[in-house]
């Protein structure tokens, strides 16, 4: 049986270019959204709500008790907020120091450790939960400034009732935390800032985030996987409720600083968006004849190729298309600039240093090939990065 090998390269060609060119065009849309900023303007308020303060710890003991020390600085008032850390598998000296912090440490002995587990313990022995308001989730790494709650506050009374800060780098030490600090940013002003710019829903991003305490000790049994993140927006999206972005709202978070750790964050994102999308796909339909159009717009989000692997995709399709079809391959030459003007769009002048064209120039390149190789190995990914994250036996 001989194979039509032009009209399967055709095909191919424009499959994947109709999926490069949503993608490409929506982060345009957004990207631009973005540029319309709008400050954090919540009136003044009187009433200040009981904060419970979340950090789980999985072997963080070299950063987790400057975290805490720096935390109990906020300018809110002491009897109003509890910080928990869920200390899980850190060394005993560090438990005895950070048990003299006035914090509350928990201590579970997880055999499988991942962050929802920890949030879920932490909400189980969380004492007489009526006392508390809201309740904020952050990483062992982020440092806040000292009016960190006095916004989440401000913003709770007036009408945002979850909210995603602002996450920022603390580090560009190196090349991958610099390509890091870009990524997350671009991500902000796109899926975040451009998105509330338009009326809709912020994406959350694991740490910053502030959620009605009710709300989350209701849910936070339900997540079971380390996309954590990703299964809130889930349920948060099929209950229609708004998810807002505290741009001026600060949490500084430290980065990756080698090659290796950065693909396998990317590893576990990927698994944690493929999976979201195979469970919601079929949503769709419905999430638009409701008019959830929060709901909708997060399934599009996790059809849609992530940014590494498109990158990969119009590189790979520039520099081989010609051999074949020199005319077909303008588009995507095209696609390619376009792609290169969003991104230059969406990063924000303070990440532009002397560094800025290396780290382009030698560390993309790489983890798009790490990211490329993934995709083949999507469903042991799955397996591996979403439904285990830490096996205590393995460590």
């Amino acid at each position: 049986m001989n194979m039509n090998w032009g009209l399967l390269i055709t095909i191919v060609d424009w499959l994947l270019f109709i999926e490069v060119a949503f993608t490409v065009l929506y982060l345009l849309f957004f990207a631009v959204a973005a540029l319309f900023k709008r400050k954090d303007r919540f009136p003044e308020t009187n009433k200040q709500n009981r904060i419970l303060v979340l950090i789980p710890s999985y072997k963080e003991d070299f950063v987790i008790e400057y975290t805490v020390r720096t935390f109990l600085q906020q300018n809110y008032p002491k009897n109003l907020y509890d910080v928990t850390v869920i200390s899980d598998h850190m060394k005993k000296e560090t438990n005895r120091r950070l048990s003299q912090l006035p914090i509350t440490l928990l201590t579970p002995d997880f055999e499988r450790s991942s962050k929802a587990r920890s949030l879920d313990y932490a909400i189980n022995n969380s004492g007489d939960f009526r006392r508390y308001d809201i309740v904020v989730v952050l990483d062992a790494d982020n440092l806040v400034e000292y009016d960190f709650l006095y916004n989440i506050n401000k913003a709770f009374e007036g009408g945002s009732f979850i909210t995603q800060a602002h996450r920022i780098s603390k580090n560009r030490n190196t090349e991958t935390a610099l390509l890091d600090a870009i990524f997350e940013e671009v991500n902000n002003s796109i899926f975040r800032l451009g998105h509330v710019c338009c009326g809709l829903s912020a994406a959350l991003v694991g740490s910053g985030i502030a959620y009605p305490y009710q709300w989350f000790r209701d849910h936070v049994g339900k997540a079971y996987t380390s996309g954590e993140d990703k299964e809130f927006e889930e349920m948060i999206m099929k209950e229609n409720i708004f998810v807002d972005y505290l741009n001026d709202v600060y949490v500084f978070d430290e980065k990756v600083q080698n090659t290796n750790e950065f693909n396998r964050q990317r590893r576990r994102w990927l698994a944690a968006q493929y999976h979201s999308f195979i469970t919601n796909f079929y949503n769709l339909p419905k999430a638009i004849w409701t008019r959830n159009y929060d709901y909708a717009d997060k399934i599009l989000q996790w059809a849609m190729l992530p940014r590494i692997i498109m990158v990969g995709i119009i590189g790979m399709m520039s520099i081989l298309l010609p051999f074949w079809n020199l005319g077909g391959a303008v588009k995507w030459w095209c696609s390619g600039l376009l792609l290169i003007f969003v991104f230059a769009l969406a990063t924000p002048d303070y990440l532009v240093s002397k560094n800025f064209n290396k780290t382009l120039l030698y560390k993309i390149p790489v983890v798009v090939l790490g990211m490329m190789l993934n995709v083949f190995r999507l469903h042991g990914l799955k397996n591996k990065f979403l439904h285990v994250e830490h096996k205590v036996t393995d460590l």
